[in-house]
């Protein structure tokens, strides 16, 4: 079971901790007011599955709060081959202060945050994207000032992002 500091599905988020996360979000845009906030931490990025978008985000998020990305492609974590999972999330939870996992099975995921004492966050999975949801949230946002009486339509397959939006639609009250 994850923790509460743990973030790997969209479903678990409630109507006020979304509010607060995208007020939150508006606020790092400054900048300057958590420049530090990561100082003197390190945040392991597990990615198994190649990305562009996701991968320059979180690494330049981390070094813009102060902290220290440790990039982890697939060739390095290769989950479950060349230790299992337990092992890995116990290692690295030695080592650094998060984990971003970016990786083709949820399981692992959920294994990642069982077996690690540190937060993990959930940077896709074949279930999810609530990282990604939640940047389409914020967009909405700054479009719509609220969201009551508003109706989002999503036009494509029902994937791990349309899965995510949805969950996150609907603790917003969109």
């Amino acid at each position: 079971m994850a923790a509460p500091s743990d973030f790997l599905t969209a479903k678990q988020l409630r109507r006020q901790e979304l509010s607060g996360l995208l007020s939150l979000s508006r606020d790092l845009r400054s900048r300057t007011m958590y420049s530090q906030a990561l100082q003197g931490k390190s945040v392991a990025m597990i990615f198994e599955k190649p990305s562009l978008r996701t991968r320059v985000t979180f690494e330049v998020a981390i070094r813009q709060l102060g902290g220290w990305p440790v990039m982890l492609g697939a060739a390095e974590s290769r989950l479950g081959e060349r230790e299992p999972v337990q092992d890995l999330a116990r290692n690295l939870s030695c080592w650094v202060d998060a984990i971003v996992a970016r990786v083709f099975r949820h399981d692992d995921l959920e294994n990642l945050a069982l077996f690690a004492t540190i937060p993990v966050i959930n940077g896709l999975s074949d279930l999810e994207h609530p990282c990604q949801a939640l940047a389409d949230l914020l967009a909405l946002s700054e479009a719509w000032p609220g969201f009551a009486g508003k109706e989002l339509v999503y036009v494509g397959d029902w994937n791990n992002v349309s899965r995510s939006l949805f969950y996150v639609c609907a603790a917003s009250g969109l």
